[in-house]
């Protein structure tokens, strides 16, 4: 999509679309973080197509596993979050518990329950505080401004809220519609899904079958294209609910505005899953990966996520080392299809490999480039047309202190 197509909206959020409110309250879940916002809504005023994408974890949360089943249907008009407790791995009550919790909120808004879905992020192990729910969704006002709210209380160890929103213009009429999300995520973030909760909202009306194309092709350039630490969650999903009342046309598969759309979709998710990867549990530094040249879509995507996610390439940006072999070998032990004698590596637009030979360079710059808040690495593989994009954060030592005291 050329930028014409597509602005940002300056304290854009997740109702920033017309027709979307959310609220927010401290329950008291986040049993450390007392006072703070823990348990919210997002809801529509109208009719939704709505989709869903969800963990890879073959150990599931009972709120992943409520969502998908009532997203069959294609429809939604709620989502209910709590942050501080998972609600994962805990059995009948968790489903009982995701269940009612849903039913709650439905009662709240006068919907039919299956057009609620559920969502939870948090410690492990733990079933919800049920009191705590009940109350809380009970006291949260609804209102288009609560976006920003919703944002602060779906996140846990994060630094800061993650939101955003664009107006793109559709097809040849040149509607206009405007997509807006949040997200939250810090640790236990990697690909086929980073660990993480997104929830996105258009006022476009989209085809549901359509609309389940665009999410999974977004998330597979975005989300699952970020990793802090390798490790995933039971608990990961990002939803999309589309309304329609901004006027534009049904966007289908292969009509006009299709293309735009999915466009603007996949911009949306790439910037929130940049925030996510720049904003790692104890990150001071975004780095980002472009592996170009590769075979296939499949080995650059290989190719990038080992360079992003390798914790010895992620150490050296942290200390600023310029130490390049660490890059080399991670790429090399990816899958991917790669020929050393053929590869070139750039540090931004400074040479460090070219053909598989090392190249004479100003070390002095390479650590100012790898100083910077953005730290841009560069991998030709030249054996073809595919490339790829990956998003990681480099290690520091307050990663290893919030992880080892995470649960006390």
């Amino acid at each position: 999509m050329t930028a014409s197509k597509l602005k940002t909206i300056t304290g854009g959020t997740v109702t920033t679309p017309r027709g979307f409110l959310a609220g927010a309250t401290c329950a008291g879940i986040k049993k450390r973080s007392m006072g703070t916002l823990d348990l919210g809504i997002l809801y529509s005023e109208a009719p939704c197509t709505a989709a869903g994408v969800f963990t890879r974890n073959r150990v599931k949360a009972a709120p992943v596993i409520l969502c998908r089943r009532n997203l069959e249907s294609g429809s939604a008009r709620a989502i209910v979050v709590n942050s501080g407790c998972a609600n994962a791995c805990t059995g009948e009550q968790g489903t009982a518990d995701a269940r009612e919790t849903g039913a709650i909120t439905a009662s709240k808004l006068g919907l039919p329950p299956g057009e609620v879905l559920v969502s939870s992020t948090g410690i492990i192990g733990f079933t919800l505080p049920m009191e705590r729910v009940r109350e809380g969704i009970a006291r949260i006002t609804l209102s288009a401004e609560g976006g920003h709210d919703l944002a602060k209380a779906i996140i846990t160890t994060d630094r800061f809220p993650k939101e955003t929103a664009f107006q793109a213009t559709l097809g040849p009429d040149k509607a206009e519609a405007a997509i807006g999300g949040i997200a939250k995520g810090s640790g236990m973030v990697h690909p086929d899904m980073a660990t993480m909760l997104c929830f996105l909202t258009t006022d476009a009306a989209v085809e549901p079958g359509f609309l389940r194309e665009a999410l999974r092709k977004a998330v597979d350039v975005s989300f699952n294209m970020v990793t802090i630490d390798c490790d995933t969650s039971p608990n990961d999903m990002v939803i999309i609910l589309a309304n329609g009342l901004s006027g534009t046309g049904f966007i289908e598969s292969g009509n006009p505005g299709a293309e735009d759309f999915e466009k603007a979709l996949q911009e949306t998710c790439v910037h929130l899953a940049k925030i996510i990867a720049g904003d790692g549990e104890g990150a001071t530094r975004l780095i980002e990966v472009a592996v170009e040249g590769a075979l296939t879509l499949a080995d650059a995507r290989k190719g990038a996520r080992a360079v992003a996610g390798s914790s010895l390439v992620k150490a050296a940006v942290h200390g600023s080392d310029p130490n390049w072999g660490r890059i080399i070998a991670a790429l090399g032990r990816s899958g991917a299809e790669m020929k050393e004698s053929a590869t070139d590596l750039y540090l931004d637009s400074l040479c460090l490999v070219k053909g598989g030979s090392p190249q004479s360079f100003d070390h002095e710059r390479a650590r100012a480039l790898l100083k910077g808040n953005e730290v841009p690495i560069r991998l030709y593989l030249n054996l073809g047309d595919a490339s790829a994009t990956a998003w990681g954060c480099d290690l520091s030592p307050e990663y290893v202190t919030i992880n080892s005291e995470y649960t006390t």
